[in-house]
C-alpha cells in the first residue's frame, strides 16, 4: 500500500466518522425534541408547526451556503459551522433549566438555527464527496455517506434511549452538543481543498446565485429529478413530523418504542454499509433508485392502514430502507451532470426545492393533522407519491442517461484535442 493510498483510506474514515457523529447528534436531538414539545403541548398541531418552524431557515440558507462550499472548499466550513451547532445546543440547555415555562419556544427557536446552521454542512459534503472519489469510486463513497447516515439513526436514538434511563430528555441536548464538536474535529485533518475568496461583494453574489438557478433550471435531469425529490420528501417529512403522534398517540405505545424504530433503521443501514458495494457491482445504479422508490411507496401505503404498532413499525423500517436506496441514485447521477467548480452553486437551490418540502409537510400536518388524522393523511399522500413517481422516474432516468453520454463525449473530445 503506498503512502498516499494510506492517506486517502484515512481521509475517508475521518470524513466518515464526522458525517456519523454529526448525524448521530441530530438523531438525539430528533430523539428528545418531539418527545419534549409533545410532552410540554399534548398536541399534534404543535409538532407539526415545530416541525414547519424548524425547516423554513434552511430554505433561505441553502443557496448560500452552497456559495460558501464553493468558496472554501468544504472542510474548513463543516467543523466551523458543526462546532456552531454545539453551542447552539449547549445554549438551549442553559435556557431549558433557567426557564422550564418557556421549553417549546425555546426548542423551537433552537430547531430553526439547527436548520440553518444544517445548510452549509450539507452543502461541505456535497463538495468534498467527489475530491475524495472519482470515477467508478463516486457510487462507494455517496453509498457510503448514505450509509452512515442511516447508521446515525441507530447510534444516536439508542444512545439516547440509555441516557433517558438515567437522566432528563432535555440533558440530551447536553450530548449531542458535546458530539457535535467531535464530529467537527475530525474534520481538521482533510485536505482543505481550494479556496476561492470573493472580492466583488453583494454584486458577485448575485451574480453567482444566479449562475447556480440557471445551471439548475437549464438541466432538464436536474429539474426532473428535483420534482421526484421533493414529492418523496413532502411525504416522508409528513411521517417524520407527525412520528412522534402516531407512535405514542395512535397506536398507544411507550416512548421507547419511538428509539427502537430508529435503531432498527439503524441497524440495516450498517448492513446497507457492507451490502452496497457488493450490490453495485452487479445492479446499475437506476435500478437500485427504481428498487428504492418503489419499496418506498409500498411501506407508505402500507403505513396508511396499518391497524397496529406492530404493522407500522416494519413499514416505516422499510421505508426508511427505501430511501436509502433512491438516495444513492440520486446523489450519484447529480455530481455526474455537473463541473464541480460549479457544484455547490448548483445544489444549493436544488436543496432548497427539496427541502420546501419539509415545512410544507409541517404545516400540512399542523393544519389537518388532527381533523383528517395522521394515518389517514400519510395515506392518501402515499397513494399520490405512487403514481407520480411511477410516471417522472422513468423520465428522470431517461434524461440522465442523455445528459451524463453527453457530458463524457464532451470530455472525450476535449481530452482528443489536448
Amino acid at each position: 500500500m503506498t503512502e498516499g493510498t494510506s492517506a486517502s483510506q484515512l481521509h475517508r474514515r475521518l470524513f466518515a466518522t464526522g458525517v456519523l457523529l454529526g448525524i448521530v447528534a441530530e438523531q438525539m436531538v430528533l430523539f428528545a425534541v418531539p418527545l419534549l414539545i409533545f410532552q410540554d403541548t399534548d398536541e399534534v398541531a404543535s409538532l407539526g408547526l415545530a416541525y414547519a418552524v424548524e425547516w423554513l431557515p434552511a430554505l433561505l440558507a441553502y443557496p448560500f451556503a452552497g456559495l460558501l462550499a464553493d468558496r472554501d472548499g468544504g472542510a474548513r466550513l463543516f467543523s466551523l459551522v458543526t462546532s456552531g451547532r454545539g453551542v447552539v445546543l449547549g445554549a438551549a440547555l442553559v435556557g431549558c433549566l433557567a426557564a422550564p415555562e418557556l421549553l417549546t419556544p425555546i426548542l423551537m427557536a433552537t430547531g430553526a438555527l439547527l436548520s440553518l446552521l444544517m445548510a452549509p454542512v450539507r452543502m461541505s459534503v456535497e463538495k468534498v464527496v467527489p475530491q475524495l472519489a472519482k470515477g467508478t469510486e463516486l457510487p462507494k463513497v455517496q453509498g457510503l455517506v448514505q450509509s452512515m447516515e442511516v447508521s446515525a439513526m441507530a447510534v444516536g436514538p439508542a444512545l439516547a434511549m440509555l441516557g433517558v434511563a438515567f437522566i432528563d430528555k432535555v440533558w440530551l441536548l447536553g450530548g449531542a452538543a458535546a458530539i457535535f464538536l467531535a464530529a467537527a474535529a475530525c474534520w481538521l485533518p482533510l485536505p482543505r481543498g481550494v479556496r476561492t475568496p470573493s472580492e466583488g461583494g453583494a454584486k458577485e453574489i448575485l451574480a453567482e446565485l444566479r449562475l447556480g438557478w440557471s445551471l439548475l433550471i437549464g438541466s432538464r435531469p436536474l429539474v426532473l429529478l428535483a420534482s421526484v425529490n421533493f414529492s418523496i420528501n413532502f411525504v416522508f417529512a409528513t411521517v417524520l413530523a407527525a412520528n412522534a403522534a402516531l407512535v405514542t398517540g395512535v397506536f398507544k405505545a411507550p416512548e421507547s418504542s419511538f428509539a427502537l424504530l430508529n435503531i432498527c433503521v439503524g441497524v440495516l443501514g450498517i448492513v446497507n454499509l457492507l451490502a452496497i458495494p457488493f450490490v453495485l457491482k452487479h445492479v446499475e445504479v437506476r435500478v437500485l433508485g427504481v428498487f428504492g422508490l418503489a419499496l418506498l411507496c409500498g411501506c407508505l401505503l402500507l403505513i396508511g392502514v396499518a391497524p397496529s404498532m406492530a404493522v407500522y413499525a416494519p413499514a416505516f423500517v422499510a421505508a426508511m430502507v427505501g430511501v436509502t436506496y433512491f438516495n444513492v441514485f440520486n446523489r450519484t447521477q447529480r455530481i455526474k451532470v455537473l463541473p464541480e467548480e460549479h457544484l455547490g452553486k448548483v445544489m444549493g437551490p436544488f436543496y432548497l426545492l427539496n427541502m420546501l418540502a419539509l415545512p410544507f409537510a409541517g404545516l400540512l400536518v399542523a393544519g389537518s393533522g388532527s381533523q383528517l388524522g395522521p394515518q389517514r393523511l400519510v395515506l392518501v399522500l402515499a397513494a399520490a407519491l405512487t403514481v407520480f413517481g411511477a410516471i417522472m422516474l422513468p423520465l428522470t432516468i431517461r434524461a440522465f442517461g442523455r445528459a451524463i453520454a453527453a457530458r463524457e463525449k464532451t470530455l472525450v473530445g476535449t481530452n482528443a484535442e489536448q
